[in-house]
């Protein structure tokens, strides 16, 4: 029996899902993620089944080449897969469920495009102003960026290595881990 004939060719967003796929849209623009891309992760995030790129392109009312290309891209940062629907030829696509890690992904990203070139950027400057005359300023200004960058980046590799349960568990104990912060300054 062909799989495909079961299948809805249409997906339709009822209001809830528009409304949510518009917002995430505005939320990575504000970002720095194209709008296009946010709304298409969102879709594929809060769809109750893979969908295919003709899908994804009706419901949204984009170009199939924008949304080849937006696939592309989220499928390099991880935070949707590739997945094969029985019967159907096409190439179907899925988010991921886990939105702890998928922004765990999303931060690997992040740092990998953003904190990493400015490390180096940084640590190049430093290099270069290091002894100059009257760069003095210029070797403390970038030196003391690069020692916050360089301790945020540290403390980010440290934190990615821990599970994500163990993670999770951290994160919701905020109140604690406060507390046991303001009792060793105290004590």
């Amino acid at each position: 029996m062909n799989e495909e004939a079961n299948t809805p060719e249409a997906y339709t967003m009822d209001d809830v899902t528009r409304t949510f796929v518009l917002h995430w849209g505005e939320m990575g623009s504000r970002w720095g993620i194209s709008r296009t891309v946010a709304q298409i992760h969102a879709l594929l995030y809060i769809a109750p089944r893979p969908l295919h790129a003709e899908q994804i392109t009706s419901a949204l009312s984009l170009a199939r080449s924008t949304v080849s290309t937006s696939l592309r891209e989220l499928q390099g940062w991880g935070v949707i897969r590739l997945v094969h629907v029985l019967g159907d030829r096409r190439d179907h696509f899925e988010a991921l469920d886990d939105v702890w890690e998928m922004f765990r992904l999303v931060l690997d990203e992040r740092k990998r495009r953003e904190v990493d070139p400015t490390v180096d950027l940084l640590r190049d400057g430093v290099e270069q102003a290091k002894g100059k005359a009257g760069g003095e300023q210029t070797y403390l200004k970038l030196a003391e960026l690069l020692e916050f960058f360089e301790a945020i980046s540290t403390l980010y590799e440290k934190t990615r290595s821990v599970p994500t349960g163990v993670f999770k568990r951290l994160v919701r104990s905020g109140d604690r881990v406060r507390e046991l912060v303001n009792a060793s300054h105290e004590g």
